[in-house]
C-alpha cells in the first residue's frame, strides 16, 4: 500500500510527463492547458501560458481568483482533483526562464507579445488517486474481492501549498 507522500510523488512525476490538466475559474469555463512545472521540487506553483483573448486570460488578473484543476496521467495511474488560486504574473525573469518552442508556436511577436499572459496557479489542496480504474474495481467485484478498500489504501488527501 502506497503512502500518501509516495502517491504524491508520482503525481508530480506523471505531470511533469504528461502537463495536460483541466482549469477553470469562475468566468472560465475548465479546459485543457499544459501545465508548467518550475524546477525540480514536488510543489507548485503551475504556471500557464494563454493569451488576452481567451476567457482565462480575460478573467484572470493580479488577485488570486479561487480556480479547480483536475488531471489524469496517459495510463491512468494517477487522477488528481485540486483547488487553489490563479493570478496573472507576467514577470519576465519567469517568462524567460519558462519560455520554450512549444509555447513559442503560440506567440507571432515571442514574448513581447502583447497578447501574452502567464498564468499563475497555487495549488492549496488536493486528493489523489493512484489507479483510480473502474475497470480494475469492476473485475475486482466479479472474483469476489471488494473494490472499495484497494481503492481507499490508493488515495491520499494531501496538502500542496509548501
Amino acid at each position: 500500500m502506497p503512502t500518501p507522500e509516495e502517491i504524491e510523488t508520482k503525481f508530480w512525476k506523471a505531470l511533469r510527463s504528461d502537463m495536460t490538466v483541466f482549469i477553470g475559474c469562475e468566468g472560465a469555463l475548465p479546459r485543457p492547458m499544459a501545465a508548467i512545472v518550475d524546477g525540480d521540487a514536488d510543489h507548485g506553483p503551475l504556471w500557464f501560458f494563454t493569451s488576452r483573448e481567451t476567457d482565462l486570460g480575460k478573467v484572470v488578473g493580479t488577485m488570486p481568483q479561487p480556480a479547480t484543476m483536475t488531471f489524469v496521467d496517459k495510463g491512468h495511474d494517477i487522477w488528481a482533483s485540486a483547488s487553489g488560486t490563479l493570478t496573472m504574473d507576467n514577470d519576465r525573469a519567469v517568462i524567460d526562464r519558462l519560455w520554450n518552442p512549444h509555447v513559442a508556436a503560440w506567440y507571432e511577436e515571442g514574448k513581447d507579445d502583447p497578447k501574452l499572459r502567464l498564468i499563475r496557479y497555487d495549488v492549496t489542496d488536493a486528493e489523489l488517486w493512484e489507479d483510480g480504474s473502474s475497470l480494475v474495481a469492476g473485475i475486482k467485484a466479479l472474483v469476489g474481492s471488494d473494490p472499495k478498500q484497494d481503492f481507499q489504501d490508493k488515495t491520499a488527501h494531501v496538502r500542496l501549498d509548501d
